[in-house]
């Protein structure tokens, strides 16, 4: 896991189109081995560990909430472009 400020994160990795991650990984590089490993198509997302993308998103000024209340399924399936990602193609970056 990588450690920032006391914050830890993870690297999932998911394909597209699929509902859950195909794999979490404590380190980019494991990852990309597995990644290879397969030739997998996806993306790999670096994710802090014990907060979820939204808040995280919000408190690093990367979304910034209009007002009202958001749904619980807009939280749930929330993604960030800020957030660092890389994706791949028959398991290459791309």
């Amino acid at each position: 896991m990588i450690h920032s400020n006391e914050i830890i994160f993870v690297w999932v990795f998911t394909a597209p189109g699929g509902q859950f991650p195909g794999g979490v990984f404590h380190s980019k590089t494991a990852a990309e081995v597995w990644i290879k490993k397969y030739n997998l198509t996806g993306t790999l997302t670096k994710y802090p560990v014990n907060i979820g993308a939204f808040d995280f998103a919000v408190e690093k000024g990367w979304y910034k909430p209009k007002e009202g209340k958001y749904s619980s399924d807009f939280i749930a399936k929330f993604s960030c472009a800020s957030m660092e990602h890389y994706h791949f193609e028959d398991g290459d970056y791309s």
